[in-house]
């Protein structure tokens, strides 16, 4: 049973081409903008307008790209492009694979892989206006300041289209024409299975065109219309490297521009950049160079940056994240890290916790309100509430061939250069003296301590490094020594 409020008939996928001016092993439509692959853009739009069936065409490194959309979109049917080449055979043999499950009947969306700036409103407006209107095809259209390369829409004198003109096949006079083609179509699927059946590959190309569709329908009686866009960015292909960066800015600036307006505040828009899987809370305050990837969420009057790349990472309310290169790590509310902070995956600093300068954090548990200040590094670790770990403090977790792991309970104060060589466990309101070797447990409310008799050798630096200057201020300040009085006494 199809829903009442299900969306066309099917949304076909084009995504099949090599992307040789890529110059890359990783195939075009799988390089990433704003945290997703471009066909993962075009996977996003063409769901969004509920389709009954989705379909994707691949050939150029099938397998990969087949993996990639199944571990994207596990309902798409993948669909084989055989030898004959154009995006015509490519919508044949979806329509193929469609029809051979159940009658496709309806309307048939074709969409590409590599226009990753595509939104599902666009879509939508574009299956609304062919349904509407009755049209047997319907494309979308743009009007360029540059149209060369693009296919060029052909219209008659009541301004209805008539065709499409491939560059490549276009005479002078139809280049100078403004307004292009996107390779994005609604049609009527009998219209689109009837029609494909007589296109052939007669052109420069040798190619079996899809454009030829909108030829055909006329032909035999259908509508064909179109939709024109102002927004250029929607209907962008990349083709190169150069294409992928311009439409992976415009992106950015798009999102970016979204969570300002919905109350997020980006202290500079130009060096900021989001991801559009990334989630912000109102209040929240992005200073410079930050980056934010993945699956991070930032809370509410939480401020990040400057200077600060986080990788899936959640930040609490009212958090604090500067100069920080972290992943996989949650930040509890009030807490506060940095800078030159980095936390790697596993770290989870409870409510009102700091990792301060310089720290390395991995799987590790710290407690609402612990502190790990500066210079050190928390492996394999589990540390209690308010706790104090002092500076230069390190859980040496590995013996070279296995982690192990620390445990330090709550109210615990170490001192300075620290070491707890895991496995170890430190109780509750326990101690450590400065540069003590943890090695042993530590009992609750016990002071642990690493103490070796400081042995001086007087003499030695003139004697071994004659002639340095360390040696020319020894001399002097033993000869100071050697002329002051050695009491008050001898001084009377």
């Amino acid at each position: 049973m199809i829903p009442e409020n299900a969306g066309p008939a099917a949304v076909i996928v084009l995504a099949a081409g090599a992307g040789t001016r890529m110059k890359s092993r990783t195939p075009k439509i799988l390089h990433e903008i704003g945290g997703l692959s471009m066909v993962g853009h075009a996977l996003r739009a063409a769901r969004s307008i509920a389709p009954q069936r989705l379909a994707i065409v691949v050939r150029h490194e099938r397998d990969l790209v087949e993996a990639h959309v199944a571990a994207l979109d596990p309902q798409a049917v993948i669909v084989d492009q055989d030898d004959v080449p154009g995006t015509g055979r490519a919508v044949e043999a979806a329509l193929e694979a469609l029809h051979a499950d159940q009658d496709l009947t309806g309307t048939v969306v074709v969409t590409y892989g590599d226009v990753p700036l595509l939104s599902g409103g666009l879509l939508t407006e574009l299956v609304a206006t062919h349904e509407r209107d009755g049209n047997a095809v319907t494309v979308l259209t743009a009007v360029l300041d540059d149209a060369a390369g693009y296919g060029r829409i052909l219209r008659g004198e009541d301004g209805s289209v008539t065709g499409i003109r491939e560059h490549k096949d276009a005479s002078e006079a139809e280049r100078l024409i403004r307004e292009v083609n996107s390779g994005i179509y609604a049609f009527d699927a009998a219209v689109l299975r009837d029609a494909l059946a007589k296109v052939t590959t007669d052109n420069a190309q040798g190619e079996k065109y899809l454009t030829d569709v909108l030829g055909l329908a006329r032909e035999a009686g259908g509508r064909v219309a179109a939709v024109v866009t102002a927004d250029r960015w929607q209907v962008e292909g990349a083709n190169d490297r150069v294409q992928l960066a311009a439409l992976g800015a415009e992106l950015n600036r798009r999102t970016v521009e979204a969570w300002m307006r919905a109350g997020v505040t980006v202290v500079d828009p130009a060096t900021t950049w989001i991801d559009s899987s990334v989630t912000l809370d109102q209040d929240v305050r992005l200073l410079p160079n930050t980056q934010l990837h993945g699956t991070t969420t930032v809370a509410r009057d939480a401020v990040v940056g400057p200077d600060t790349t986080l990788t899936d990472v959640e930040v609490g309310e009212g958090a604090t994240v500067v100069r920080t290169h972290g992943s996989g790590s949650v930040i509890g509310p009030r807490a506060a890290v940095g800078p030159f902070t980095y936390l790697r995956p596993g770290t989870v600093l409870g409510e009102k916790g700091k990792i301060g300068a310089f720290y390395e954090t991995k799987n590790v548990t710290i407690g609402r309100g612990s502190k790990l200040s500066h210079l050190g590094y928390a492996g394999d670790a589990e540390i209690g509430e308010d706790t104090n770990i002092g500076c230069g403090n390190i859980t040496a977790n590995y013996d070279g061939e296995k982690k192990h792991r620390t445990v330090i309970g709550s109210g615990v104060r170490t001192g300075s250069n620290t070491v707890f060589v895991a496995p170890v466990t430190v109780g509750d309101g326990a101690y450590s003296g400065a540069g003590a070797v943890i090695r042993k447990d530590v009992p609750a409310g016990a002071l642990a301590l690493s103490i070796a008799a400081q042995r001086n050798t007087e003499g030695w630096v003139p004697a071994h490094r004659p002639g340095t200057r360390s040696a020319e201020l020894a001399q002097a300040a033993t000869h100071d020594s050697s002329s002051t009085p050695a009491s008050t006494e001898e001084g009377k």
